[in-house]
């Protein structure tokens, strides 16, 4: 029986997860790390409202076998690429080292497809360098996950991004290109990283992009 930690368990991704580790036999506990509790009600789940500016005063509760980190916004909700910087680089490292110096030993990361240090985009050269910085930690097993555009129920709702999602699910049918961006389901993305945190590796780090989380 295992002990998973999740941060960003309120996204799209991260509540997939959360409400998929709950229901797995494989976990006795879910740690989720919030800024506001989630009113999720369950034996297995250990619910911990944290101030992310403030992991000092809470970073040893990060023990576990496993973090799944999920975290991220956008500019518009932030209010600046700093505040955005923010959430989606700094909070999501400074979780990861604190967890591998706890002894966790297996990080897995949402990440995005196009995650490159060297971008000229903002979003994909901060992704890239988490994806970097992370993978320079001494975890056991650290497996990063690159889908791209979610798909799925919000709890708010994006009306331009969905039927940006329409239209690009219908163009990567029609040219073949654009298959890399296709959307995938935030479950999908769930249920490839959850298979991989209970595989044997013998690799210590791998990147998965969208075809292969299709595939898992």
């Amino acid at each position: 029986m295992k002990t998973a930690i999740i941060i960003g368990a309120t996204g799209l991704v991260g509540s997939q997860l959360t409400n998929k580790l709950l229901n797995d036999n494989r976990y006795n506990l879910v740690k989720i790390f919030v800024r506001k509790s989630t009113d999720i009600h369950h034996p297995k789940l250990e619910e911990h409202v944290v101030d992310f500016e403030k992991i000092e005063t809470w970073k040893h509760e990060m023990i576990g076998d496993e973090l799944y980190s999920a975290m991220g916004t956008t500019i518009k909700k932030a209010g600046s690429k700093e505040a955005q910087y923010r959430i989606d680089f700094t909070y999501q490292y400074e979780c990861a080292k604190a967890a591998c110096e706890n002894g966790v030993g297996k990080y897995l990361l949402v990440s995005s497809a196009g995650a490159n240090i060297k971008s000229g985009n903002f979003y994909l050269r901060m992704k890239g360098e988490l994806d970097k910085k992370v993978s320079e930690l001494p975890f056991q097993q650290l497996n990063i996950f690159r889908p791209s555009i979610l798909a799925g129920e919000r709890k708010e709702r994006r009306r331009g991004e969905e039927i940006g999602t329409s239209v690009l699910k219908f163009l990567a049918k029609i040219i073949p290109p654009l298959r890399k961006y296709r959307p995938i389901d935030a479950e999908t993305v769930a249920e490839a990283i959850i298979k991989t945190a209970n595989r044997q590796s013998q690799n210590n780090l791998m990147i998965y992009e969208l075809d292969q989380i299709f595939q898992i």
